[in-house]
C-alpha cells in the first residue's frame, strides 16, 4: 500500500500545530486554541484514525469541543485568541507608515472583536 504524500504533509502539519498548541497551554504567550483548530483540520485531511484519536484527547475536549459542537467559547478562550493576535497586528500597525495599510489593520482588529462577540456564543462558567 502506497502512502499518499499529501496526506503525510497534512499529518506533519497537524502534529506541528498540535505541538505548538500543547506548548501554548503552558506558555500563555502562544495562543492554544487557533493551533489546535488547525491541527484538527489537518488531522481530518491526513488520517481518519489520527483525527479520531485527536478528538479523544484532553486538549481537544478542554479547548475545542464546545466550539465545534455549539459554536461557543468561554470568555477566557476568546480573549486568549484575540489579545495575542491584536498585539501582533498592533506591532505591524506601528511599524507601518502607509496610511491605507494602517486603516486596514485597525479595521481587521475591529472585525475580529465584532465577529467573536456577535457570532460566537460566550459560555458562562458557573461559580462552584
Amino acid at each position: 500500500m502506497r502512502k499518499n504524500p499529501l496526506k503525510m504533509l497534512w499529518l506533519a502539519a497537524a502534529f506541528l500545530c498540535l505541538g505548538i498548541g500543547a506548548v501554548g497551554v503552558i506558555l500563555p504567550i502562544l495562543p492554544t486554541t487557533p493551533f489546535l483548530l488547525v491541527a484538527s483540520f489537518c488531522f481530518a485531511r491526513g488520517s481518519e484514525r489520527f483525527h479520531k484519536w485527536f478528538m479523544g484527547t484532553k486538549l481537544y475536549k478542554n479547548h475545542l469541543d464546545s466550539f465545534v459542537k455549539e459554536r461557543a467559547m468561554t470568555l477566557k478562550t476568546k480573549l486568549c485568541i484575540l489579545l495575542p493576535a491584536s498585539a501582533m497586528l498592533m506591532c505591524a500597525f506601528f511599524m507601518m507608515s502607509n496610511l491605507p495599510g494602517r486603516i486596514f489593520i485597525l479595521l481587521l482588529i475591529l472585525f475580529k472583536y465584532v465577529y467573536f462577540f456577535t457570532k460566537i456564543k460566550t459560555i458562562r462558567i458557573e461559580a462552584a
